[in-house]
């Protein structure tokens, strides 16, 4: 059974639109959260990456720098700040991040076959 997954968004104050993201595991953060220490953290989180957004919601979500992760968590280290992200961020299920099955609009368009008019056997164009 694939693991079902979701994301914790964590929002430096109320105003901002800056959007911190860790991805994890549903189940197991629930578990987590109710307490249950037993849980570790690497099953907890998809991965101890986080991912920024500038634009809320509807923005492409990237890697922040390290001057970013100092400046709102106070450091850089990957675990604590995954750790205030889990603590005091907000759990949100989506259907993109649900079964890890992420959308994309190109897959219906065309037909997925390789163009080789026009091009010689050499692989020179």
């Amino acid at each position: 059974m694939a693991k079902s997954l979701s994301k914790v968004i964590y929002k430096p104050d109320s105003q901002s639109t800056d959007e911190y993201v860790v991805v994890v595991d549903t189940e197991e953060y629930k578990k987590w959260l109710a307490g249950d220490t037993t849980i570790p953290l690497a099953e907890v989180v998809d991965s101890f990456e986080v991912l920024h957004s500038g634009q809320g919601p509807q923005g492409i979500l990237g890697k922040p720098s390290n001057q970013q992760l100092d400046t709102i968590f106070g450091t850089s280290k990957d675990i604590d700040v995954v750790t205030k992200i889990l603590k005091e961020g907000r759990h949100q299920v989506t259907e993109g991040v649900k079964n890890s099955t992420f959308g994309t609009t190109n897959a219906t368009r065309g037909s997925a076959v390789i163009d080789t008019k026009g091009k010689n056997s050499s692989g020179i164009y």
